[in-house]
């Protein structure tokens, strides 16, 4: 019998007081997956979520490393599995590679042994992808083109305004292009962790190569899953993108994927 929209309520946040009462017992992440941001993170962690050796967290986003480090620990430990168990906790928020602060952040709070996921997209499609996020979301009412066009303008001085600790709504939703740049993001991150607990794929290795998800699945050390990958969780479009707007994000990515292809020690999105 489904409960009344009250009960539910209470449900829940008798729930959250109970995690929250026992954070002090409950463990930290063992894997978190990093981003990108409409690369599928959120096929992931929901794929990796049923196997019976993983424990996701409550949420998939905390955004604790990022929008509410200020919470503290005792709230980021209550999104998680109380101790001694052998299942691995995971969650997964897409904005902390991104995020110029968490790196450090992360490095100086999660254990030695917490092992992290990205997945990369071809960033042409990305930013399209973000871009139709956005305007579900109600974040943007501009054509794709304007909204390219106007990002250097809406994203000035935010970057300052994050890494003074503050709150950026453009940071977060009109990084169309900026998000793409992987290899600056990857070096914030390879700077304070050490590249054998980061492991790298292609968003298009899981949804088309059916050895993608196995080998994450490999790298963490669990069991096949019997359960096919999701696919993909892109954004509605309404209308086709123009050729020219995609081939203006062709070139604006060409030298910042030579500089990924180059730190990397492989070629992506080639086949």
């Amino acid at each position: 019998m489904r409960l009344s929209p009250g009960l539910e309520r209470a449900r829940a946040g008798s729930g959250r007081r109970w995690r929250t009462a026992t954070a002090s017992l409950r463990t930290l992440p063992d894997v978190v997956i990093l981003g990108t941001q409409r690369g599928g993170t959120t096929s992931l962690f929901d794929w990796l979520a049923i196997h019976r050796s993983v424990a996701a967290s409550t949420t998939k986003e905390v955004h604790y490393f990022d929008r509410f480090y200020a919470n503290g620990e005792h709230w980021y430990r209550a999104h998680f599995p109380l101790k001694g168990g052998s299942r691995l906790a995971i969650e997964a928020t897409p904005y902390l590679l991104f995020y110029p602060l968490a790196p450090r952040r992360v490095a100086t709070d999660l254990p030695a042994s917490t092992r992290f996921i990205v997945l990369l997209r071809d960033p042409v499609q990305r930013a399209i992808s973000q871009y139709w996020h956005s305007v579900r979301l109600k974040a943007e009412d501009q054509p794709l083109a304007m909204a390219l066009s106007l990002e250097d303008e809406r994203l000035a001085g935010q970057s300052e305004v994050v890494l003074a600790g503050g709150e950026s709504f453009a940071h977060r939703n009109f990084s169309y292009k900026a998000r793409g740049h992987y290899a600056e993001q990857l070096r914030r991150w390879f700077d304070v962790i050490e590249r054998e607990r980061i492991l790298v794929m292609e968003s298009e290795e899981l949804w088309s190569n059916p050895t993608g998800p196995a080998r994450v699945l490999q790298w963490l050390g669990l069991a096949s899953l019997d359960a096919a990958f999701p696919s993909s969780n892109d954004a509605p479009r309404a209308r086709p993108e123009e050729e020219a707007v995609i081939d203006d994000l062709r070139r604006h990515f060409a030298p910042a994927n030579e500089d990924l292809f180059e730190l990397l020690g492989r070629r992506l999105w080639e086949r």
